[in-house]
């Protein structure tokens, strides 16, 4: 109830257990700020997007928007718990708080952002889905898979690509569900199946686990699009802009030639107003979303721009040796592309 020039308002029991739900969402950033951490959804464990190391340590493209992320607003990287999460599982513990942030390979569609309460703070991997065979089966296509068992993930984008693209082409298959992708991965090695399919980049990671990787191929087909990027809970604005512009930061670093490497020579001496904006040399853009104004600095001195992180999760100086292909940025042939920070 609310009380407006002496006149009781009542208002729906509705409005205000949105008005609720809000007001808790909205205190993202206080309670990380106030706990010192927070909470980040990756993956069970997939090589070069988020896997723990022999150390323990959590590694791969995915996790590094979640340091992105601690570092501009604790100042440190290391401020963040990782949860690793099913496919089926991620979603519910993004909305019930179990998460503050989800960057767990994850596409982003329409009734994912329009249905489930969530918000797509961007993309940090184009990808698309495909097929691995081995190569023994003489396969060269996916159109030469009529009547093929295949391994899949359940609760992704995965299953309805599949059916989709079965469908279109007028032929069967018969699907094989598993709940991570290590269990799929394992059921295609044990022979439980004569396909397996994945986002390609996925497939490419999976691939090294095989007993024999070299005895496998990819088919040429990229039958979807795979827009893969973190995502936050609706209703939270403060925090959604924080997330997405840690990960923008990352792509003008790098377009602008800012690397961990340079950026105390860059902010000290900034090369062009661009440089300096993005660095916190001029301006308030930290202010405007409640944190530092040296955020970016702080990202790409301890986290790196996206160059620098891709190549070491994903990329030619990782074991998935992935080319950057439409990765790149905008003017390197690829579509990678960041909003100006001015």
């Amino acid at each position: 109830m609310r009380y407006k020039n002496k006149s009781l308002i009542v208002m729906p029991a509705a409005m205000l257990a949105a008005v609720a739900v809000t007001h808790v969402q909205a205190a993202t950033l206080d309670d990380v700020k106030s706990s010192g951490e927070f909470t980040c959804g990756v993956s069970t464990g997939l090589t070069g997007f988020s896997s723990p190391d022999e150390n323990g340590k959590w590694t791969g493209i995915d996790v590094e928007v979640c340091r992105a992320v601690a570092a501009a607003v604790l100042g440190d990287p290391e401020k963040v718990v990782f949860s690793p999460l099913t496919a089926k599982e991620r979603f519910t513990a993004l909305q019930s708080g179990e998460v503050d942030l989800l960057s767990r390979n994850t596409t982003w569609t329409a009734t994912r952002d329009n249905s489930l309460g969530l918000n797509f703070a961007g993309v940090n991997f184009y990808d698309g889905q495909g097929f691995l065979v081995r190569k023994d089966l003489g396969v060269k296509s996916a159109t030469e898979l009529d009547g093929a068992s295949i391994c899949v993930q359940a609760g992704t984008t995965t299953e309805l690509n599949m059916a989709d693209y079965f469908k279109a082409h007028d032929m069967q298959f018969q699907q094989v569900a598993f709940d991570t992708s290590d269990q799929t991965a394992q059921g295609f090695d044990s022979g439980r199946c004569d396909v397996l399919t994945s986002d390609s980049s996925q497939l490419a990671a999976l691939r090294l686990q095989l007993a024999d990787p070299d005895g496998v191929v990819i088919l040429p087909e990229r039958i979807s699009k795979e827009p893969l990027g973190p995502v936050v809970r609706q209703g939270d604005d403060q925090w959604f802009d924080i997330v997405k512009w840690s990960l923008f930061a990352m792509l003008n670093a790098e377009e602008l030639g800012v690397t961990s490497e340079n950026v105390d020579q860059m902010r000290d001496n900034p090369p062009n107003p661009d440089v300096a904006r993005l660095l916190g040399k001029d301006g308030n853009f930290g202010e405007q979303m409640g944190i530092s104004n040296d955020w970016a600095y702080n990202i790409v001195k301890m986290v790196g721009n996206y160059g620098e992180v891709f190549e070491r999760t994903v990329g030619m100086d990782s074991p998935m040796e992935l080319e950057r292909g439409i990765n790149a940025l905008w003017n390197e042939g690829g579509i990678q592309y960041a909003p100006p920070v001015r």
